[in-house]
């Protein structure tokens, strides 16, 4: 009996630590967003993006500060914290989903792998399926991962002022940057 409740927690703890080493994170992702027209830059980037990504199953997940996106003008940036965002009430977007052709990437491998990720986007409140094209960059045992897309403000119940509408668009280009690191 006691060999096998040794062997069972022999077993757990190597599950566990094998499961860790899938397990890549990074506290220090990029998102920034465009939303500008010509007449104006409507602009911001937020730098404190956590996000974690095995490698083994290709799940992949955000989690944003929405008041952490800094924009050009402190005037510009409270009206989309107070009025746009309204970070009060929805302090944080996210996104689960999983790189649906992770067969393509080889992690041991140097090298960039076109993929396509899946997933439920949270914003302002609002959960919704999309689909973006990515990048997986392999480099010297370290992991960056890539995408670029756009959403229509209205699909997530940000509403444009009247006042202003010439001067954002009614979609925002998004751009993702994560530099991972193995999680411990």
């Amino acid at each position: 009996m006691y060999k096998f409740v040794l062997a069972s927690i022999l077993i757990t703890v190597c599950t566990i630590q094998l499961n860790a080493q899938d397990i890549w994170m990074t506290r220090s992702g990029t998102i920034g967003f465009e939303a500008g027209t010509g007449i104006e830059d409507v602009d911001g980037v937020n730098t404190e993006v956590a996000s974690l990504l095995n490698i083994k199953t290709g799940e992949i997940a955000f989690n944003v500060p929405v008041k952490s996106f800094h924009v050009k003008r402190s005037l510009m940036e409270e009206h989309f914290n107070e009025n746009y965002m309204e970070t009060t009430k929805f302090p944080k977007a996210s996104f689960q989903g999983k790189i649906n052709d992770l067969s393509k990437v080889n992690f041991t491998k140097d090298g960039s792998y076109s993929v396509t990720v899946d997933g439920e986007l949270t914003l302002h409140g609002v959960t919704k399926k999309v689909s973006a094209p990515g990048s997986i960059k392999v480099s010297g045992g370290k992991i960056t991962a890539t995408s670029a897309f756009s959403i229509i403000m209205a699909d997530y119940n940000i509403a444009i002022p009247g006042v202003v509408a010439d001067k954002m668009s009614k979609d925002a280009r998004i751009k993702v940057t994560c530099n991972y690191e193995k999680k411990n």
